[in-house]
């Protein structure tokens, strides 16, 4: 796989410091159902600046660390470096579990990188992955998006074309079953019959699809949103007619998503990201239902354009005509469910 510079916007913490506002439904349990901690030269996101976005208002009980090849092991043998990951991941979990960072339950369950390429090798990989995580680890994440152009680019690594179709790579996820660990997918639009076909082969796999199932909005795509949004719409329809997928909601801060936000003098609104990501969120819960969705953070990603509480205000925005109880699933039920979570009593 090739190794490039990802596109994600920098985070300018005086700049989201220019908009502020009050906490929506502060009483509102979250789950957040896919962020990431680092230690880069592009940033530092540990559990310091975790700890102070979760704990800037809104209820945030729990938290599900994903993949983002953070902390891979120095030494031994390429196919165990991501467990070096996991390790860590479960680390930050432990020092959340002491209290002394607030009440939330981070990296409560942890998304590995462990490389299904190796097939049926993967085996002793995930192994070691579930033994260093106390049991934490509840899924597997790859690189997955790819595009022809050259203009759209969201992760810095680059996988092989049809990676999601090679037999041995599904031999990889089939093992994933064995487990009882899920696959997380970020692709392109443009591959979401691809995945479709995936998940179809892996029925006994939850296929959770990330961050809207990335409709396009650069390059080739940006003078052709309808054209796009309606292969989309259509694509995923396909997908959610499988029982064994689910969709998260959010990751619209990434810069393949064409919203301009982070350009402007000052940060944008929670009522300005639901109007703009309202299409996106209607569709995915008309198609997987409540159930089926879960809100997630993306975060530090999508740092760069605005800031976690008017992030967590938008998404209240969006969901503020459903009920209780479809509330409830969409912000924290389904995360809870699709990574078994153990949240206590009144969440």
């Amino acid at each position: 796989m090739q190794i490039v510079h990802a596109p994600h916007l920098p985070v300018r913490e005086e700049w989201l410091a220019l908009h502020q506002e009050p906490i929506l439904e502060p009483d509102l349990p979250i789950v957040d159902a896919h962020h990431h901690l680092w230690d880069r030269q592009s940033g530092r996101y540990l559990t310091d600046e975790f700890a102070k976005d979760v704990g800037s208002g809104h209820r945030i009980v729990a938290s599900v660390y994903v993949q983002c090849r953070s902390m891979l092991r120095k030494h031994g043998p390429a196919a165990m470096k991501p467990v070096g990951e996991a390790e860590f991941a479960n680390g930050i979990s432990a020092m959340f579990a002491s209290g002394a960072y607030g009440p939330t339950k981070a990296c409560d369950a942890i998304v590995g990188g462990a490389d299904l390429a190796l097939g049926d090798a993967v085996a002793p990989v995930l192994e070691a992955m579930l033994q260093v995580t106390g049991g934490r680890l509840r899924g597997i994440r790859n690189p997955l998006a790819w595009h022809a152009s050259p203009e759209v680019s969201s992760s810095p690594v680059t996988p092989p074309r049809d990676l999601m179709a090679n037999a041995v790579f599904r031999q990889g996820v089939a093992n994933l079953a064995r487990y009882g660990l899920s696959l997380d997918a970020w692709v392109y639009h443009t591959q979401l019959a691809e995945l479709y076909a995936l998940a179809r082969a892996a029925a006994d796999v939850t296929v959770v699809i990330d961050h809207f199932g990335g409709p396009l909005g650069v390059g080739p795509h940006a003078n052709k949103r309808e054209d796009a949004a309606a292969q989309w719409r259509r694509q995923l329809a396909r997908l959610a007619s499988l029982p064994n997928t689910r969709m998260k909601l959010g990751g619209a801060g990434l810069t393949v998503f064409g919203f301009d936000f982070a350009s402007r003098a000052t940060p944008p609104s929670s009522e300005e990201l639901a109007a703009a990501w309202r299409p996106y969120f209607e569709t995915c819960i008309e198609l997987f239902g409540v159930n089926r969705c879960m809100f997630e953070s993306n975060f530090p990603v999508d740092k760069g354009m605005f800031s976690y509480a008017v992030l967590w205000n938008a998404f209240k925005r969006l969901a503020h005509f459903l009920s209780a109880d479809e509330k409830a699933a969409l912000f924290s039920g389904t995360a809870a469910a699709t990574y078994r979570l153990r949240l206590s009593g009144d969440e």
